[in-house]
């Protein structure tokens, strides 16, 4: 399959996407914006199905829950609570009180009702969201991000831009199992980290012009990932293509940059047209579609190469 530049459809907010996320099923896409919008799209059409409001709390890092219709997400304004939001009503089902400072990194589980999420306040707390009470909690020496394995058994905890821990989701409170301590690079902080879906890979992204891909086993550095812009130290997502063959990152002039994963090659530069730096890029977990977002949507519909 060869990525080109075939894109579907746009929508315009009136202020910074700050992050999306698939449905399961893979037919709608939700996005959160600096407006306060929550906007849900139909894959299908790449069209905005319904617009929804935070206006007194803000909200950042939207995520799907496995109930359908609903999401959960944190908070940019009023406080750190994260809220489980109901989009067929419009309702809250819960609240989950209990970080101090701002929410940097939400994940929830691939297999069931279970979510972590990391704070500036040095903490990783686990949730069920059926009860409103933090399930468990680590205390770190640094601002954390996280993320589940795509079994659902291990969380990856990315600390201080400089390490990456692993932990038995059964034995959460015993500590990490493994540590993986990484050549620490004061020009740049760690924003995301995302396991390949074979679980095989840890990607790692930056606010520099770099990101990391390392053996989730072994914690090498297999690939360092360059060549893209990004000087105004802007958070910018990265994601593996379903396959796990692929890396691909936004870039602060619009371009997406992607890599091949086991050779470190560029293999395309894609345009889409953003008018500024593209902060959110994932694919489709069903369909062989991805969406990235600056202040607008770009629906990507990669086309079929038969060349030999």
């Amino acid at each position: 399959m060869k990525l080109t530049d075939s894109v579907l459809c746009s929508h315009e907010n009136s202020d910074k996407i700050n992050c999306l996320d698939f449905s399961p099923n893979g037919h709608s896409i939700v996005s959160s914006s600096d407006d306060d919008s929550i906007v849900l799209y139909d894959c299908q059409e790449g069209k905005p199905k319904r617009t929804l409001y935070s206006k007194k709390y803000g909200v950042d890092l939207i995520r799907y829950a496995h109930e359908a219709n609903t999401v959960v997400y944190s908070s940019n304004k009023r406080d750190d609570t994260i809220r489980y939001l109901s989009l067929h009503d419009n309702k809250y089902i819960r609240y989950f009180p209990g970080h101090s400072k701002k929410v940097v990194a939400l994940s929830v589980s691939p297999v069931d009702d279970i979510f972590i999420s990391g704070s500036l306040d040095k903490t990783i707390r686990l949730w069920d969201l059926r009860a409103p009470n933090c399930q468990g909690l680590i205390h770190l020496k640094g601002k954390p991000l996280c993320s589940f394995d795509p079994e659902g058994l291990v969380l990856a905890a990315g600390i201080n831009s400089e390490m990456v821990r692993l932990y038995d989701l059964r034995s959460f409170d015993k500590g990490p199992f493994t540590t993986f301590k990484m050549q620490y690079d004061k020009t740049c902080d760690w924003t995301g980290l995302k396991f390949s879906n074979d679980g095989k890979l840890i990607l790692i992204s930056t606010n520099g012009g770099f990101m990391c891909l390392i053996d989730a086993f072994k914690g090498m550095v297999l690939h360092t990932f360059g060549g893209y812009a990004n000087s105004k130290a802007v958070t910018l997502e990265a994601s593996f293509t379903p396959d796990s063959q692929f890396v691909m990152t936004g870039s602060e002039d619009g371009k997406i940059h992607a890599w091949n994963g086991e050779s470190g090659m560029k293999v395309a530069v894609l345009d889409g047209e953003h008018i500024g730096p593209i902060t959110c890029l994932q694919f489709n977990p069903k369909f062989m579609t991805f969406a990235s977002a600056c202040s607008s949507m770009v629906f990507w519909l990669p086309t079929i190469d038969d060349s030999p």
